[in-house]
């Protein structure tokens, strides 16, 4: 092979490396803002009649972000069990939390369902208390805008009532 069939050869696959390298570059959705709102409730256990205490206080931080026309959603849950909860197997019957990414008309572009029923039966044998962040989840919505949002479904055991929806508020709009 000649010195310039050489030369032009390794000047191609330079090039086809580097554009190689710059199609698989990670884009912006690695450097996106987030805006997130934080709100707080107590949640009664209805399963539990007795004389010690059964209220849970429960934290959910919703964010959103925004690249393009998509927008992303995560949720950040925090509780504080009773103590006398601390280890407790059988609370509940089933706990989701619903994240949601929603448009700023409130419909739903996308959600996903998270099992959080062990999670919250097995924070902390020590406490019952815990904290769990959720995966973050993409959904396009175009050019409107659009908020990530949360909702705890618990059912729980022995109260006959099925599941109940906790809200918490959602996170500004992006």
């Amino acid at each position: 092979m000649s010195k310039f069939k050489r030369a032009t050869a390794a000047a191609l696959t330079i090039a086809a490396a580097v554009g190689a390298t710059v199609a698989i570059a990670p884009t912006a959705d690695a450097a996106v803002s987030w805006k997130c709102s934080t709100s707080s409730r107590s949640i009664d256990d209805l399963g539990y009649d007795g004389p010690w205490p059964d209220n849970w206080d429960v934290t959910v931080r919703n964010c959103a972000a925004r690249s393009g026309g998509y927008v992303y959603s995560y949720s950040k849950v925090s509780w504080d069990a009773p103590a006398n909860y601390a280890g407790a197997t059988y609370t509940f019957n089933s706990a989701y939390f619903r994240q949601y990414v929603k448009k700023s008309n409130g419909s739903v572009a996308g959600y996903a369902t998270r099992d959080v029923e062990y999670r919250l039966e097995h924070g902390s044998v020590y406490t019952g208390n815990g904290s769990f962040t959720t995966p973050t989840i993409k959904r396009y919505v175009g050019s409107g805008r659009a908020y990530g949002d949360g909702t705890l479904k618990l059912d729980w055991y022995n109260d006959g009532r099925g599941s109940v929806n906790y809200e918490f508020a959602g996170s500004p709009s992006v």
